[in-house]
């Protein structure tokens, strides 16, 4: 089956469509690390690059952590595109107090073989007084479970995510009540907590 006819049938673009055509740029960790500096500056606020060994022959593996402003999400994750298919897994979050900090984890040059593959993980603090999101549909409709779970459990939400559905709690949910946040609106905050005791 063509995938990227198969793409190009649906009512979305796809991340098939937007990045299956680039070449692949293979750049070292250090140095897709440099290029996303440089692409960014000083919206891209905090940067780790981490490097471990996994298997019984301890291969090389690596870790691209970047915090990036909200406003230059998008476009980071297009600079990634532009080094190689942007593989996405899901994203995480927490509670921070006075900002959600959403977690958006993906990978680079998996078909480039052992000891190639990059993990990429993006960061975004989203302000508790404004939380809204740009969402990633746009460019992969397959984020759309970890983005409704991010709005379910944690309240942001995601500018151009058609599906707002609940994914993991029942019909009926009060949906003032978050599970994940730590403030007045989790369940705690809420009295859930103590009803179930």
């Amino acid at each position: 089956m063509d995938m990227l006819a198969s793409a190009q049938s649906k009512k979305y673009p796809t991340s098939m469509e937007i990045y299956a055509d680039k070449n692949v740029n293979y750049k070292t960790p250090q140095e897709a690390l440099e290029f996303l500096q440089s692409r960014f500056g000083d919206a891209v606020t905090e940067t780790e690059l981490r490097e471990y060994k996994e298997g019984v022959c301890q291969y090389s593996r690596w870790h691209l952590l970047l915090t990036v402003r909200r406003e230059r999400f998008l476009d980071l994750v297009d600079a990634l595109g532009e080094l190689d298919f942007p593989h996405f897994h899901v994203t995480s979050g927490n509670d921070d107090g006075d900002a959600i900090r959403q977690i958006y984890h993906f990978s680079l040059f998996r078909r480039e073989g052992r000891g190639k593959e990059l993990t990429v993980t993006v960061t975004v603090r989203v302000p508790e007084t404004d939380l809204v999101m740009p969402s990633l549909h746009g460019r992969n409709p397959g984020v759309g479970f970890s983005e409704r779970e991010m709005n379910e459990m944690l309240g942001v939400a995601h500018d151009g995510q058609p599906n707002t559905d609940l994914v993991f709690l029942p019909d009926g949910w009060d949906r003032a009540i978050l599970p994940w946040r730590r403030d007045e609106t989790g369940p705690e905050g809420k009295g859930v907590i103590n009803e179930l005791d």
